[in-house]
């Protein structure tokens, strides 16, 4: 809670926005499902903002537009990136003239039920190129509202998290949620589902990707150099890994078997004590699931034990495809990941039977808070899950997993991708961009004074030349 919370405080007018993108090489590929990434570009985006009071602040917002993700397409990568470029600087014009005054949950909630919808119909309408999915438009609205929830934060000179509490944000809760709010106790508020003394460090989970070498035998001359680690061994003795996220195909089961085992047999006698199952999408049938799991509980009772969850093995859209995974929940936790646009389709999923969400910021802060306060409401279990987050992207990313009281930490594989992309921010928070001792550390966001102040950057978002990265709309 912060003194200065009054209702003119609180109401965030839009004076300016900036935007720009900022490339990155992989140090390794990353494979997402039948596509590999080998680079990315970063949206990155400040807001100047004016109160009530007429006290004017700035806001920074990053993510990386992971466009094999978003938008998984036979298209090629340049087209599907240059029409999310393009859909960017549709946002940043819709944005700047946006009229409303309001606290920074309010705006990112009027944003995602009114004002992204229509942009985006307005943008595919206009049939000048393939059709982009929401999921991409989620991505790129994404960068726009953490800087408001920034600014939100520094305008009142507090943490961005304090000004979620009801002093400040004195809505409840159904009136954002209208009719899909689920119970019959009308004011409850979204401080309520927050953690009040959030942990200071979180266990961190390591992704083994798909083309990740485990062995010496696997490695090549492709493979990098750098000082960083490539094996997975190595990686779980340098960082004191104790959680393994592990990608696999979905389309041939014997090859994800085998790659559950040999994962278990290289991490569990090096102290790994939970892995994670992520299909991307691929499957069609639970029962591809239901029978590995079904060899696995019956012949490696260790992985078994050590498998934690599974993550999102069916296509993104439940609505064209309401796959009843009730049977299959029962066997181990089913986590939705890219399936969870939105709080709405978390309802969808939970009448379908899954039982867990994994949460991203690259979905919008706004749109996080939002899910994470439906499925807690239904007894869903929380993740909040990476999206290679670099630079500024990790540290809304990590501090919304502090919050949400995630069941298992965080993931964080930006340091396995491109390390080097987060160098400078890593000087002034080198615990939110190593992995040490199998956790991240969230102690360096507060500054001199003890306070932690909208995010809590502290100076990294003046890491790079502002001039070289930035455009106005």
């Amino acid at each position: 809670m912060h003194s200065s919370c009054s209702p003119a405080a609180v109401q965030l007018h839009i004076r300016e926005w900036q935007w720009g993108v900022l490339p990155i090489q992989t140090r390794v590929p990353l494979k997402f499902g039948p596509e590999t990434l080998t680079e990315v570009t970063c949206l990155r985006v400040r807001v100047v903002v004016e109160n009530g009071l007429g006290k004017v602040a700035e806001g920074w917002g990053e993510t990386p537009l992971s466009v094999q993700w978003v938008w998984p397409s036979p298209l090629p990568y340049q087209d599907r990136l240059r029409s999310i470029l393009k859909f960017a600087a549709e946002v940043a014009a819709a944005l700047d003239r946006w009229p409303e005054p309001g606290h920074a949950f309010e705006l990112g909630a009027t944003w995602l039920e009114h004002g992204l919808p229509q942009w985006l119909e307005r943008f595919n309408s206009r049939g000048d190129g393939p059709a982009l999915p929401y999921l991409a438009a989620l991505l790129v609205l994404s960068a726009f509202d953490i800087a408001v929830h920034d600014a939100q934060g520094r305008v009142l000179g507090c943490d961005t998290y304090a000004t979620y509490h009801r002093d400040c944000l004195i809505r409840p809760l159904s009136d954002f949620f209208g009719e899909g709010w689920p119970t019959a106790e009308r004011r409850i508020y979204l401080d309520e589902f927050l953690v009040a003394a959030p942990p200071r460090a979180l266990p961190v989970w390591h992704l083994v990707g798909a083309v990740d070498p485990l062995t010496p035998d696997e490695l090549t001359d492709q493979h990098p150099r750098d000082g960083y680690p490539v094996l997975l061994s190595d990686w779980i003795r340098t960082d004191g890994l104790r959680c393994l996220k592990i990608k696999l195909r979905g389309n041939d089961a014997t090859w994800d078997y085998e790659r559950l085992v040999r994962v278990a047999e290289i991490g569990l006698p090096l102290g790994v004590q939970h892995h994670s199952a992520d299909f991307n999408c691929t499957v069609l049938d639970p029962a591809y699931v239901s029978e590995i799991l079904d060899r696995l509980e019956r012949d490696q009772p260790a992985a078994w034990a050590a498998l934690a969850y599974v993550e999102q093995p069916f296509p993104y859209d439940l609505e064209q495809l309401r796959i009843d995974v009730r049977a299959l929940a029962q066997r181990k936790p089913l986590y939705l990941d890219e399936s969870a646009h939105d709080w709405r389709h978390v309802r969808l999923g939970h009448e379908l039977g899954w039982n867990g969400v994994a949460l991203k910021t690259c979905k919008t802060q706004t749109g996080a808070l939002l899910s994470l306060c439906w499925a807690r409401a239904h007894g869903m279990g929380i993740m909040v899950q990476d999206l290679t987050n670099p630079r500024l992207a990790q540290i809304p990313h990590v501090r919304l997993a502090a919050h949400a009281g995630t069941a298992w930490g965080v993931e964080s594989n930006g340091m396995q991708y491109y390390p080097a992309a987060s160098e400078l921010e890593a000087e002034i928070h080198p615990g939110l961009y190593q992995r040490r001792g199998g956790v991240l550390r969230l102690d360096s966001l507060a500054d001199a004074t003890g306070q932690i102040v909208g995010f809590g950057y502290r100076g990294a978002e003046a890491c790079r030349p502002l001039g070289e990265q930035l455009l106005s709309p």
